[in-house]
């Protein structure tokens, strides 16, 4: 079945906006209610959640990007086309800040909403490093269940899974972020910009990079399946 280009609007302004309510939302309840002593499990499980509801209910309309820089990798290997691609940024975009609006409503402005921190203990360069690799991770999951299994099964275990991961064990370096979206909306929103050009710019290197990686075995398999 194929969707319309509102149908795709309207399930990844959902979805993001979920995403960022959980992502954000963790972040800012645990600093309110428990000062932050739940900490990084915590904040990494929200995620998880919030994507594993995402893939499984709106995956096979619109892939489940819920990120721009996702969009980007699947653009790349030619899931989606340019016009496309707008429809998901902006609906990425509006989520993303509907989402922040709702936490700073309901759960509070704690932790300045939840904006992605760097920790500048470490140098720039492994700061970025450690945030293209995550986004690289993050889009490599991605394209492997879709390349071999669509988004269907354990799809949004693995997807939800390698997000959770990379903030539990990224997160300490780079904030962990892997979605310009979820980055933005509370930079903006609180006004913490110092540290958001990380964030605009590593994850679309970092899944840039996966896509073009993927980029073969998709053209392959589109092939094989005119043949």
């Amino acid at each position: 079945m194929t969707y319309s280009n509102l149908q795709i609007f309207i399930v990844e302004l959902v979805g993001t906006f979920l995403l960022v309510v959980f992502a954000t939302g963790s972040i800012v309840y645990d600093v309110k209610v428990f000062d932050g002593n739940l900490g990084i499990p915590f904040i990494a499980i929200a995620p998880f959640i919030a994507l594993l509801i995402g893939v499984y209910a709106f995956g096979k309309i619109s892939l489940a990007h819920f990120n721009p820089a996702v969009t980007i990798g699947y653009y790349i290997t030619g899931h989606i086309t340019k016009i496309q691609v707008l429809y998901y940024f902006i609906a990425e975009i509006i989520g993303a800040l509907l989402g922040s609006l709702f936490v700073q409503s309901f759960v509070g402005y704690n932790a300045d909403l939840g904006v992605n921190i760097p920790n500048y203990d470490f140098s720039i360069f492994l700061i970025f490093s450690v945030e293209v690799l995550a986004s690289v991770m993050l889009m490599g999951v991605i394209f492997y269940v879709v390349y071999t299994k669509g988004l269907r099964g354990f799809s949004g275990i693995a997807i939800g899974g390698i997000v959770g991961l990379d903030i539990l064990f990224l997160a300490f370096i780079s904030g962990a972020s892997m979605n310009p979206a979820r980055a933005l909306a509370p930079a903006l929103l609180s006004g913490t910009l110092d540290s958001l050009w990380i964030y605009l710019t590593a994850p679309f290197v970092g899944t840039i990079i996966a896509a073009f990686l993927f980029r073969g075995k998709f053209q392959a398999q589109r092939a094989s399946n005119y043949e």
